[in-house]
């Protein structure tokens, strides 16, 4: 939940601007414009965001794990220095799928990338060599998805991943870090018969208090889970397009 060693984007910028706490559309955008130390930043949220469903997208597209951890650092490279972000439309279609179609565009002009990043482009590679390698075993090169619905499924537990984490945050700034870390396996599965007592014991409150702790909880994740999602859309009405898309690539 909190800052590791094995963070993939250790060593990016630190410094921190309001205008990061919008939506992916525009951190892209203001990426573009700017490609100084508020660039790089954008890059570390992009990063930190999108690195693992992009990797796992080009692992099933056939790519080694060394490959395709190569192509994810040179793809957010590329992507920041590329004058066409300074023409980005918001409001034309969704952040995951530009992001991707971005990157079918890189790979199909791999080579020449490739062969700029060796003459000097003037940033630095982004490193993911600190990522721990049983970070990437989540990926199951045994599934039949195709790269595109692996893409959506790793892009869906992503956001769920970021809500939690927000949540946490929440319940720390609350004090309730001990409440949280009891409750958070109820977020999604439900109670064996007598769980909620067995925590009502420990705390020596009564089994309904657990359940409307559980019920609050459980709302809250879910109000984070939509603000998640509502970074990634360009307007509010595409929100539960992109929730039904979500839950469906969970499904998969």
């Amino acid at each position: 939940m909190g800052k590791t060693e094995s963070d993939p984007c250790e060593g990016l910028a630190r410094a921190r601007n309001p205008v990061f706490a919008t939506t992916h559309w525009s951190v892209v955008v203001q990426a573009g414009a700017d490609p100084s130390s508020v660039g790089t930043a954008a890059l570390e949220k992009l990063c930190r965001t999108y690195w693992y469903p992009l990797f796992a997208f080009l692992l099933r597209k056939g790519h080694r794990e060394a490959d395709a951890q190569d192509l994810t650092q040179q793809f957010f490279t590329r992507l920041l220095e590329s004058k066409s972000l300074q023409t980005v439309d918001a409001r034309k279609g969704k952040f995951r799928t530009f992001l991707l179609a971005s990157l079918g565009h890189f790979l199909s002009n791999e080579r020449d990338f490739a062969n700029a990043a060796k003459r000097g482009g003037g940033r630095p590679i982004l490193s993911l060599e600190a990522m721990a390698t049983e970070e990437w075993q989540r990926f199951e090169p045994a599934t039949a998805l195709s790269p595109d619905k692996l893409y959506d499924q790793r892009w869906a537990m992503t956001l769920l991943t970021n809500a939690v984490t927000r949540l946490r945050a929440e319940m720390v700034a609350a004090g309730k870090l001990s409440q949280f870390e009891v409750l958070k396996t109820f977020l999604t599965n439900e109670p064996a018969p007598g769980e909620y007592a067995q925590v009502a014991q420990r705390w020596e409150v009564s089994s309904q208090s657990v359940a409307v702790s559980v019920h609050r909880l459980r709302q809250r994740y879910r109000e984070l889970v939509r603000a998640e999602v509502a970074d990634t859309v360009s307007s509010p009405l595409e929100v539960e397009e992109e929730m039904r898309h979500l839950f469906a690539a969970l499904n998969t």
